[in-house]
């Protein structure tokens, strides 16, 4: 049994906690938060948890706490807003936890900046890496950033200069809540040479019209620069993209990318995640980044050079699709298989019998399993004032999953 925790949010300080809030606090006999937190309440008698980088141990310290004792804990705005509420229900279950939220740092800076954010696309870099952010960079007109340590507004700015996209006016919040709370507008080369308060939030706000061309799955080949035919077609990378299986936070490799038409597209589907673009030739390569640059698709890492050999050293892949490997496809994929993490999926295609073969035949020897389909697609053309179909080359699309380590 469990006397049940009490999770606190505190808001912007601990002026916005309520009257019943301030009961709990009073009564508690084990106070928990972050250090920031505890000294916005006053001294309090009984035990103190500090929730620091060890959250695992502070965790377990307030369970034994709350086994005979009243714990409290206290939290930042909505605790269940990129807030401690998940991993404490997670660790101590539902049962066993009272929220009682509060409001969040979006809404106080929505509220300063006096913009609606509803319709915002919020980032949290706490914990977490700057491909967060830098997928929805260029793409989303309104933007709120949870900054953290080195990765403040300076390092946004230099996101923001270093993928060439300066339409973007950043709004720095520092000390929200507090007496010495402060609103600044900065434009992104302003911005990467200032230093800021440790406890800050961003705004990144789009100039009107200056979005990228919106970035969707199904690309008409019309709309990618590419080299005469030379691409996955629409219909073809939708069947991929489904084969694949795609989750947020994935690392995908895309091996043999041509233009990058099916890592761009992979992309929308691994939020948070990292897509690798890898190819050799140095036309196609160009085309790729001209690609990326024209959708502002900046999860997308555009990899220069001959796999296998380029392979080492990427972080390992959840997901890995081979659109061209040549005559080093045997070697391409032994390598693959060595570096796929567990349940990562493997999809080739194949338009040449002999491509089929050799796929098939490694990974048999590998002992994985594949399936197999072909994709025969046919498109309307006009003629004699009605339509015929036109049949492009089928494709075989080979699809391996691995096994349980």
């Amino acid at each position: 049994m469990m006397i049940p925790v009490h999770l606190i949010g505190l808001g912007m300080s601990a002026a916005d906690l309520t009257p019943k809030a301030w009961q709990l606090i009073e009564a508690a006999e084990v106070l928990a938060g972050g250090r920031r937190h505890l000294d916005l309440v006053p001294a309090q008698a009984g035990q103190q948890i500090v929730i620091g980088r060890d959250v695992a141990g502070a965790l377990q310290a307030i369970k034994e706490a709350a086994a005979t004792r009243r714990v409290v804990v206290l939290a930042s705005g909505d605790p269940y807003f990129y807030g401690i509420g998940r991993r404490l229900t997670e660790f101590l279950g539902g049962d066993n936890v009272v929220v009682h939220p509060n409001i969040t740092a979006v809404q106080s800076a929505a509220a300063l900046v006096k913009i609606p954010w509803d319709d915002a696309t919020v980032v949290s870099l706490h914990g977490r890496g700057a491909e967060h952010l830098t997928g929805v960079l260029g793409r989303a007109a309104k933007i709120i950033v949870y900054t953290a340590g080195a990765q403040g507004p300076g390092e946004v700015a230099r996101l923001l200069l270093n993928a060439g996209i300066s339409h973007y006016r950043l709004g720095v919040v520092e000390n929200l809540g507090e007496a010495t709370q402060r609103l600044t507008w900065l434009n992104p080369a302003e911005a990467a040479g200032r230093s800021f308060a440790d406890l800050n939030l961003v705004v990144l706000l789009a100039e009107p019209g200056e979005l990228a061309p919106r970035l969707h799955l199904g690309l008409p080949e019309a709309d990618l620069e590419h080299e005469a035919g030379l691409i996955t077609k629409s219909e073809i990378r939708a069947v991929v993209l489904a084969k694949l299986r795609l989750l947020p936070g994935q690392v995908v490799w895309d091996v043999g990318a041509g233009c990058g038409s099916v890592g761009l597209e992979a992309g929308l589907l691994v939020p948070g995640g990292r897509v690798f673009a890898i190819e050799r030739q140095p036309e196609r390569v160009r085309q790729i980044t001209a690609n990326k640059r024209h959708f502002r698709a900046m999860n997308l890492e555009v990899i220069c050079g001959e796999a296998p050999d380029c392979l080492a050293g990427l972080p390992w892949p959840d997901r890995v699709f081979i659109g061209g490997g040549g005559t080093r496809l045997t070697e391409i994929i032994e390598t693959v298989l060595t570096q796929i993490k567990p349940k990562g999926r493997l999809i080739l295609t194949a338009t040449l019998l002999a491509t089929w073969h050799t796929a098939l035949a490694v990974l048999e020897a590998r002992g994985w399993e594949a399936e197999v389909c072909q994709v025969q697609i046919s498109r309307g053309r006009p003629l004699a004032g009605s339509v015929y179909l036109q049949a492009l080359n089928p494709v075989w699309i080979i699809a391996a999953e691995a096994k349980e380590p």
